[in-house]
């Protein structure tokens, strides 16, 4: 197994034992990022340019959670 690999797994780890006294914006925020990072790497993994792919990806999945947290809120839920 690649050491990327294996560190990825980790900060995975870590991330989801950290997320557990977050509030939704911030879960949401991390949820977005998580999946768009993995997203983005199966992209990037498509066009040789793995890491690119999962920065782009989590960056705009990011932005993706804090948008829909707002518009939840907008909308009067939680």
């Amino acid at each position: 197994m690649k050491k990327s690999t294996i560190v990825a797994l980790a900060l995975t780890g870590f991330v989801a034992m950290g997320c557990s006294n977050m509030n939704n914006t911030q879960q949401r925020a991390v949820s977005g990022g998580a999946i768009g990072a993995a997203a983005g790497a199966g992209i990037g993994l498509l066009t040789g340019h793995t890491v690119a792919g999962a920065l782009i990806g989590a960056a705009a999945g990011t932005a993706g959670g804090l948008i829909v947290d707002s518009n939840e809120k907008s909308n009067g839920r939680k």
